[in-house]
């Protein structure tokens, strides 16, 4: 689990506290929020690259390439019927933990997790009044191909960084 490893780094005294983001794409997206929003007190920052924030919109909007793969899925993630378990460990039903600066990256063309990933959370996050940086590309998906958006991906989390480690 990445927010024990931090723990444990930070007693170890290996990281600075004080200077701890976390930073992931895709399912790593999704550790960067569930960090965000049950270990608030660990990290300074977070950078959400086409992360999965509503465990139960991954299911419902999921590619067709993945249908052989649903009843595997429900076995390791859980099953999306249980409404009350999706929204146990969904980070878009725990936006309010959030205290820390959050950049949200993501492709409007994303076939896996889909852009309304990043749009529920925009509007949460500003319903909750949190702190965020946003930064989408029309003409991307599931990650930044072209080279233009991502040197202006890398710009952006560069700025990000400095300010707020």
């Amino acid at each position: 689990d990445v927010s024990d490893a931090v723990t444990f780094l930070v007693q170890e005294g290996i990281v600075d506290p004080e200077r701890v983001c976390i930073y992931g794409g895709s399912y790593g997206g999704y550790a960067t929020m569930a960090g965000l929003v049950f270990t608030p007190e660990l990290y300074r920052c977070g950078i959400n690259y086409v992360g999965v924030t509503d465990v139960a919109l991954l299911f419902d909007s999921m590619p067709r390439s993945w249908e052989p793969m649903k009843e595997l899925m429900k076995v390791q993630i859980g099953d999306p019927e249980d409404a009350a378990f999706m929204d146990s460990i969904s980070p878009i039903a725990h936006v309010a933990n959030i205290d820390d600066p959050l950049l949200i990256v993501h492709g409007e063309r994303d076939p896996r997790v889909v852009y309304e990933h990043a749009t529920k959370l925009r509007s949460e996050l500003k319903k909750h009044e949190k702190e965020y940086e946003w930064l989408v590309k029309g003409n991307e998906g599931h990650g930044f191909s072209r080279e233009e958006n991502r040197l202006e991906l890398y710009e952006m989390m560069d700025s990000f960084l400095e300010a707020n480690l």
